[in-house]
């Protein structure tokens, strides 16, 4: 059943109604397509447009078929055009006139905006709710291990010692960053555009706002003609998720280096990794490496959906059809990858020895005995002098600071004492760094 067939009097091209359809993609909208429109024929009866039996016969068509597609027994139909077209041609061969009553008041424009503002509305929801979850699990890591030792880094040098709960803290600050943004998102996606109609609303007394409240909006949209040719949401939506994911990528990238054998900081269980077909030897963490690659798909998705948008003029139009497949692309991608990112940290092995010892050799503590020479008296810019020729020792010695003898401190500069190897140990590099945000203070919070 075409919706818009009156106007025609000749087929449409084979090739044309599969270059336009959209039920191959928007039938996974048939929930709140339904839901939808139970909250219009109510608001119409409510108003006087339907009468109540009309209101009933039709709430229930409604239902019938979304328990029927849920059950398995009701298929789609792929000569319909797109969902609404389904669900409103199934409905009136099932009941009739009534049936032909439903889309009184309302265009497929308002009609897929709602649907599509209901279904991102409920997956940003469950994004939400797993970015937390994960959020949950480093945590927990940062517990167990807020005073597991290992070198921070710039440059992907080693630079200071830090603990892993201090590494694993920056991403939880980056994470709640991400559900700060995703709740705004949802502020602003929730608005109502249903009965807006094509573009200039319409002539029959409708109570938007009644409708809006049966869907849990917070009001109707207020431009009828921004309400049907708005995307922003899903263009927020899209960016929210680009950043989250390059947050899971970074993240990714580090895991992947720590698993190697070189770095030898984890081990990732067997359930997130894979072998080789050729080296028998090989575990790779192919979890880690596909989040880090579905990152640039997620962007994919944003930057078609801005250049979609960047030169439509108002209101509605065809073009904006190509919203839905990258969104949903983007959210069937993002969501199993918060799960599988929360289990695959959750049951990684740490090998706290390799991350101090790691620590000690790439002299993350030389800033600390820079600063115990400028505690004795001596200008920061001759401790560090001094400093980096006992680094320089040790490179061609093969050992660490805390390897030097009292002899070779004393050589180095009489201020030194038999104190600066407390003052160099990892415990006290890390424990003493108080500052809001430091290590220590991390330690002292967590306690």
């Amino acid at each position: 059943m075409k919706l818009w067939g009156g106007r025609f009097k000749g087929n449409t091209d084979e090739l044309a109604f599969s270059f336009n359809e959209s039920l191959s993609f928007d039938r996974r909208l048939y929930r709140q397509d339904i839901e939808g429109s139970l909250a219009h024929v109510k608001m119409l009866a409510k108003q006087g447009i339907l009468t109540e039996e009309e209101r009933d016969r039709i709430a229930a068509g409604l239902l019938s078929i979304r328990d029927r597609l849920e059950a398995g027994t009701l298929q789609f139909d792929d000569s319909q055009e797109d969902i609404h077209s389904f669900i409103e041609g199934t409905l009136t061969a099932e009941i009739g006139e009534a049936g032909k009553k439903l889309h009184t008041g309302r265009s497929r424009n308002d009609q897929v905006a709602v649907d599509m503002k209901l279904y991102t509305r409920g997956e940003t929801d469950e994004i939400i709710s797993l970015t937390e979850n994960l959020i949950r699990v480093i945590r927990e890591l940062m517990h167990e291990h807020k005073e597991t030792f290992m070198p921070g880094f710039t440059h992907l040098q080693k630079a200071q010692p830090v603990t892993l709960a201090h590494h694993l803290g920056a991403y939880e600050a980056m994470l709640l960053r991400d559900v700060s943004r995703l709740t705004d998102t949802r502020k602003r996606m929730n608005e109502c555009p249903l009965g807006a109609g094509a573009l200039a609303g319409t002539t029959y007394d409708l109570d938007r706002e009644y409708t809006a409240a049966l869907l849990g909006f917070d009001k109707a949209t207020e431009n009828s003609m921004d309400s049907v040719s708005d995307r922003d949401y899903i263009i927020e939506l899209l960016s929210d998720l680009s950043i989250l994911m390059m947050h899971l990528s970074r993240f990714s990238e580090e895991i992947i280096l720590w698993n190697s054998n070189e770095y030898g900081f984890i081990e990732l269980d067997d359930a997130y990794s894979t072998g080789s077909s050729i080296m028998p030897q090989k575990k790779n963490p192919d979890i880690a490496e596909l989040v880090r690659g579905k990152t640039g798909r997620i962007y994919g998705h944003l930057m078609q959906i801005l250049t979609t948008m960047k030169g439509l003029p108002l209101a509605y139009n065809k073009d904006m059809q190509e919203d839905k497949e990258g969104a949903f692309d983007a959210i069937d991608n993002v969501k199993p990858a918060l799960i599988l990112f929360a289990g695959m940290l959750s049951t990684m092995r740490v090998n706290k020895e390799a991350m101090a010892k790691s620590a000690m050799n790439g002299f993350t503590n030389a800033t600390d005995a820079a600063d115990y020479l400028v505690n004795h008296g001596i200008p920061f810019r001759d401790a560090h002098g001094i400093i980096g020729g006992l680094v320089l020792t040790c490179i061609e010695r093969g050992c660490s600071l805390l390897d030097l003898s009292m002899e070779d401190y004393k050589a180095a500069c009489s201020a030194f004492e038999e104190d600066i190897y407390d003052a160099i140990s990892l415990k006290t590099c890390v424990s003493k760094r108080l500052t809001k945000g430091a290590p220590g203070e991390l330690i002292e919070r967590l306690k």
